[in-house]
């Protein structure tokens, strides 16, 4: 092995963040459990079946919360999903119809699901670029999208792509120091080339007069060069909350955001994300509207190549049926089914370790992969690198044997957490999502053994997001979508649990 492999940069150290507790009950766990040990002592001191009979149901209660599935979910978590997909398909939410034909007001096409409330503007930065602004009313949200062409990795020095990932989360850990901002999200999007752009671009260009030989050369190729290529698409969308102060008008919130745009474009023209730039209001809607339609795709391209605008308006972006089934979701021209990160690359990787994720899949109609950042502020992150420090020392100290190994590799990175950020580096919080898209129903499994082959190269793991797939379907698109944000139990208390 060269010196220079040896050399070469390797990273990991993420860790799932820790319940409080003992061991898997949780916070509820544990306290109804010292609580019913309470009250069954003094029940003993009266009679032993009463002490029983409060012994008996707190086990009852407990047993669901000890047992917990592969990616974490205990009994309760898993019933709570089941009986909210029971109670959607029968009220008929599983069920999507819009237009003129539907009963919804107006008519339009409005997008379904998490996106049925949001209002989108526009607003214009220091280069009098237009850009969009999501707003979701229900949480007072608002969505800002950037897109980037990033360099690729191909004859690049491996110095220069590590810069690439310092710079990266550099990027990352200045998030926690924007006033508001509750989470960010990066989409890349792969899907086959319809060849519409290179077709656009050479078509016109030949001559009336060219030899026929000529013709007939750039024609072929205009006509099979698509069949081997592919398009790709990154997305990064910035979620912002209200901040403390005064209540301020929509308005207020879009002059704010125009003058963030110059320090967040030049972050990531840093990180190796090429030309930043801001995504206008119609063209979030035409993201919106290909992905619910993917048949359309060329139509949209061909239209902007033409005419550099297509018209397309949120509020008709979204399908004109769409239907929920427990592993799939049909949206118009498309199935898609989407899977969830449950376990992160174990060990140390290199900084290539998602490449092969997110490249293009044969057979695929469309491919996205969400990730999905939520920083965490300077306080916050010191209690918790802290508490966790003092956790692994615990476990460490109070086991032996073969356990003992894995506890001290749980120390020494615990103990490197905290040094990094007490050094000043960030601490963020992220998950992955993947929604692959796909002409019928009969491809979908085609389509899951892509993905068990892709998962298995990048050495993470992913579940069906099974019973919620409109849900996740919405919350890979690049519209600034945060999960913990749209639960019905805050994220603070499901944490504790």
């Amino acid at each position: 092995m060269s010196t220079d492999a040896m050399t070469r940069p390797t990273y990991g150290n993420w860790r799932r963040p820790r319940r409080p507790g003992l061991g898997p009950l949780g916070l509820l766990g544990t306290v109804v459990a010292f609580g019913g040990l309470l009250v069954a002592l003094l029940a003993s001191l009266v009679s032993l079946m009463l002490a029983v009979a409060v012994l008996v149901p707190v086990g009852i209660f407990l047993a669901p919360l000890a047992l917990r599935t592969a990616d974490g979910r205990n009994v309760y978590q898993v019933l709570a999903v089941r009986i909210g997909w029971m109670k959607r398909k029968a009220n008929g939410s599983t069920t999507y119809v819009s237009g003129p034909l539907s009963r919804r007001p107006g008519g339009r096409f409005q997008p379904p699901g998490l996106l049925a409330r949001t209002k989108m503007h526009e607003g214009r930065d220091a280069y009098d670029r237009p850009f969009g602004v999501l707003h979701h009313p229900g949480r007072n949200l608002y969505t800002l999208v950037l897109g980037c062409d990033p360099d690729g990795g191909s004859l690049v020095d491996p110095e220069q792509v590590d810069i690439w990932v310092a710079s990266w989360g550099d990027w990352l850990a200045r998030l926690s120091h924007e006033p508001g901002l509750r989470g960010a999200q990066v989409v890349v999007e792969t899907a086959p080339d319809t060849g519409t752009r290179l077709a656009a671009e050479v078509l016109p260009r030949i001559t009336p007069d060219a030899p026929a030989a000529a013709r007939a050369v750039m024609e072929e190729v205009v006509e099979r060069y698509p069949a081997a290529s592919s398009e790709m698409h990154t997305y990064v969308a910035l979620t912002y909350g209200p901040t403390a102060g005064p209540k301020r008008s929509t308005d207020d919130v879009i002059t704010d955001l125009s003058m963030r745009l110059p320090g967040l474009l030049s972050g990531l023209i840093a990180a190796g994300g090429g030309s930043a730039y801001p995504l206008s209001a119609e063209r979030l809607a035409e993201i919106v509207r290909v992905a619910y339609d993917p048949a359309v795709a060329p139509d949209v391209l061909s239209t902007r190549a033409e005419h550099t605008s297509t018209g397309i308006e949120w509020d008709d972006a979204g399908p004109a049926a769409a239907v929920e089934t427990v592993n799939a979701y049909k949206h118009d021209s498309g199935v898609s089914r989407t899977w969830m990160l449950t376990l992160a690359p174990r060990g140390t990787v290199r900084s290539s370790v998602l490449r092969g994720l997110l490249e293009p899949a044969a057979g695929t109609r469309r491919k996205r992969i969400s990730l999905v950042y939520r920083p965490i502020d300077p306080a916050t992150s010191a209690r918790i690198v802290e508490s966790d420090r003092r956790s692994a020392h615990f476990m460490a100290g109070s086991r032996g044997g073969l356990v003992q190994a894995r506890a001290s590799s749980e120390v020494r990175a615990a103990e490197q957490t905290a040094a990094e950020e007490a050094s000043g580096a960030g601490l963020v919080e992220f998950s992955l999502m993947a929604t692959v898209t796909v002409d019928s129903e009969q491809d979908l499994e085609d389509a899951a053994v892509t993905m068990r082959n892709l998962q298995a190269s990048s050495r993470i793991v992913l579940r069906p997001a099974d019973r919620m797939q409109a849900s996740a379907f919405t919350c890979t698109l690049p519209v600034g979508l945060l999960p913990w944000e749209h639960t019905l139990v805050p994220y603070q208390i499901r944490e504790a649990l």
